[in-house]
């Protein structure tokens, strides 16, 4: 089994369900549920409960061929997205707030 890179999604959405218990990662496309939860705990060191996947189509882009004479078109990279929920008592330090400098 090769080891699975999965990086958490910096968004207001991800940082509202992280409150909750809920965090949201970014996986490759041809990953599944088992392997998602396996490389959240062997990274973070936490037990998952549950996993929800989400396939995001790429957006359809247009571009220039000439001189607004032969538009074309085509479509950005789909994307997965793994909602992940833990254990409770288990948390991930995703959206940490850095410790505030005392002012002299």
């Amino acid at each position: 089994m090769s080891t699975l890179l999965v990086y958490p999604r910096a968004t207001e959405k991800a940082y509202g369900a992280s409150q909750k218990g809920v965090y949201v990662f970014n996986v490759p496309l041809d990953s599944n549920k088992s392997e998602i939860a396996a490389a959240v705990e062997a990274q973070y060191g936490v037990k998952v409960v549950n996993v929800a996947t989400a396939v995001q189509s790429g957006k359809a882009v247009r571009f220039s061929r000439g001189k607004n004479r032969y538009p074309g078109k085509t479509t950005r990279k789909d994307s997965k997205k793994a909602y992940v929920t833990l254990a409770k008592g288990d948390s991930i330090k995703i959206f940490a707030e850095p410790e505030a400098e005392e002012k002299k």
